[in-house]
């Protein structure tokens, strides 16, 4: 996990939002591949092993399968130039390699990726049942299917999303005041967060 993205995490629990603090057991560059995270407020903790975070909660892994491109992922998420964080959920981090070079610098979040994602330069990834992530810290997040039908997630996703910036979902569009959809077609929408 890059270190720098710690920055971004929050306690999954359902209290006031809380930065995680690191405790690292192993590194290598600029990456965390073993400790724990703790929260200050409700004093849970999780590992992080082989530079996977486990916050808990997470569906079974989903296979490849989605209708996502790396191609459509990089247009439809807009991300118009290097710096922050796009969040790919389930199997459309499958692409990340092929994303990554449409849209160099820009660091990359798989949550609850297909198993053959794994910790590497230029991605982090997190296993949980909600996105773990800081309240408008993220640039864009795209949710493969399941993730992209569930109201729960696309809620997380306009959640963590910066204001105007926008949430890709594969399934059907999602509630109005959820996400301001700026296009539907083939399963997959795109929008930004409802004001």
């Amino acid at each position: 996990m890059f270190i720098e993205l710690t920055d971004h995490l929050r306690c999954p629990a359902d209290h006031t939002e809380a930065f995680l603090v690191l405790l690292p057991g192993e590194m290598e560059g600029r990456s965390v591949r073993a400790g724990e995270l703790g929260c200050p407020i409700c004093d849970r903790r999780f590992a992080l092993r082989d530079g996977v975070l486990d916050l808990g909660g997470a569906p079974p892994a989903a296979g490849p399968d989605t209708a996502l491109t790396a191609e459509a992922i990089a247009a439809l998420a807009g991300l118009g130039g290097p710096g922050g964080y796009l969040v790919l959920v389930g199997p459309a981090a499958a692409a990340w390699r092929d994303v990554a070079a449409l849209v160099p610098g820009v660091g990359f979040v798989a949550v609850n990726p297909p198993a053959t994602v794994v910790d590497d330069a230029g991605i982090s990834v997190l296993r949980s049942g909600r996105l773990p992530l800081k309240s408008g810290s993220m640039r864009a997040v795209v949710l493969g299917g399941p993730f992209g039908g569930d109201a729960a997630w696309v809620g997380e996703a306009a959640r963590v999303t910066l204001p105007g910036l926008r949430v890709v979902g594969e399934g059907p569009p999602p509630e109005a005041e959820t996400i301001e959809l700026m296009a539907t077609a083939g399963g997959v929408w795109v929008g930004t967060r409802s004001r």
